[in-house]
């Protein structure tokens, strides 16, 4: 499937492998166990913990869509990032974007604190920041492009080249942009990784998340230490997510047009002040997300020209976007960073990673974009009728 384009693979993965009754839709394997063959003799799967048909099927799709040579998917996307920090030891430093997810800064800053790696948060587009981590020889850099909330972009190739320079392995959090418009090991990552809940599900019902390998043998050390700790992902799970990535293409581009539909409103609206996307050639990344990436996806982060009550007076205006955490399903959502997603993160990390009080993070759905510019701007008005 390799030689396909991603909407292909995303497709057709599974599609007409039942020998049994030649169903076209795989079917979902539930079982826990499996039967040995006979006494010595062990089988493909035995335990749904270790292996399981319908888990194998969207790991081959996730695998394939980001080129990589094996994937382990897992729970949700933190047990995806906590199965790749597992690969390192006490001493072993691992340099992080200073702006990540919070959920993620969590995770690494807690294990650090308990002696389990050394961590770094740095500003990952600051060359001298990042070359002077790189010379503490880091085991791993992990990159997350563009960052969330913030959309960040760094490049992944010339980063990639610079840490392998000084024996330090680079994992990619694709989450945002997903392998339709993103693929960081063609760009020289070694690992990348995803919240399955969300662009790649898409339909906000499921939890999940995947590591992709880009070798071999780091796959198999990643399946061998998944079934250790018990990061893998349920069969139901791995089912539902692999139904929702067969319209990952389509939903992509739908995503993105409606994005660009909404920034456009954005701009013009004077409520909003700083504008966080990609795609504006005023955006520090730009050209390097013009050059690694094949979109600019449907994530839009903006800072709102008011004070805490005009923020609250928004977001309860709003009729299409829900106030909730997460991203990348059909529906249109709106998060505030500082007191949802990264609330995890003191008011001084924070403030260091550029997260103004004032912050939004726009996930774009697959409604009309008119019906999604028109919400705003009726919520803005409200906040205009308080001035």
């Amino acid at each position: 499937m390799s030689d396909k384009k991603p909407a292909t693979i995303a497709v057709r993965q599974g599609i007409s492998s039942d020998s049994q009754y030649h169903a076209v839709v795989p079917p979902i394997y539930l079982s826990t166990n499996y039967r040995f063959p006979e006494f010595g003799e062990v089988p493909q799967y035995d335990y749904a913990r270790g292996g399981n048909p319908t888990r194998s099927h969207l790991e081959r799709a996730l695998a394939d869509l980001e080129g990589g040579a094996g994937a382990v998917v897992t729970s949700c996307g933190m047990s995806a990032i906590n199965l790749l920090v597992s690969l390192f030891s006490s001493d072993d430093l691992i340099v992080a974007p200073h702006d990540c997810y919070g959920g993620t800064y969590r995770l690494l800053d807690s294990r650090a604190k308990k002696g389990a790696f050394k961590v770094s948060f740095i500003d990952q587009t600051n060359p001298d920041a990042l070359d002077e981590a790189l010379a503490k020889k880091p085991k791993l850099l992990l990159i997350e492009t563009p960052s969330n909330p913030l959309l960040r972009v760094v490049d992944v190739v010339e980063l990639s080249k610079k840490a392998h320079a000084v024996g330090a392995l680079v994992a990619v959090d694709n989450t945002f942009l997903s392998p339709v418009l993103q693929q960081p090991i063609s760009l020289g990552a070694d690992f990348v990784v995803h919240s399955t809940t969300k662009f790649i599900n898409g339909h906000s019902d499921v939890v999940g998340g995947v590591i992709v390998a880009a070798d071999a043998e780091k796959a198999e050390e990643l399946a061998w230490w998944g079934n250790c700790i018990g990061a893998t992902g349920g069969a139901f799970d791995s089912y539902m997510v692999l139904r929702g990535i067969r319209t990952l293409g389509v939903r992509m581009r739908q995503h993105e047009e409606n994005a660009a539909a909404v920034l456009a409103y954005l701009q013009d609206e004077e409520l909003v002040g700083t504008i966080y996307h990609p795609s504006l050639p005023s955006h520090p990344g730009h050209e390097i997300a013009k050059r690694q990436q094949a979109g600019f996806g449907g994530m839009v982060s903006f800072e709102l020209n008011g004070d805490e009550a005009e923020l609250k007076c928004f977001l309860q205006s709003l009729e299409l976007f829900a106030l909730a955490e997460s991203l990348g399903g059909v529906e249109s959502l709106v998060a505030h960073p500082g007191s949802m997603t990264h609330r995890a993160m003191s008011d001084e990390a924070q403030a260091e990673a550029g997260l103004a009080p004032t912050l939004l993070r726009l996930s774009v759905g697959l409604e009309d974009a008119a019906d999604l510019v028109a919400d705003l701007k009726q919520a803005f008005d409200k906040v205009r009728e308080t001035k």
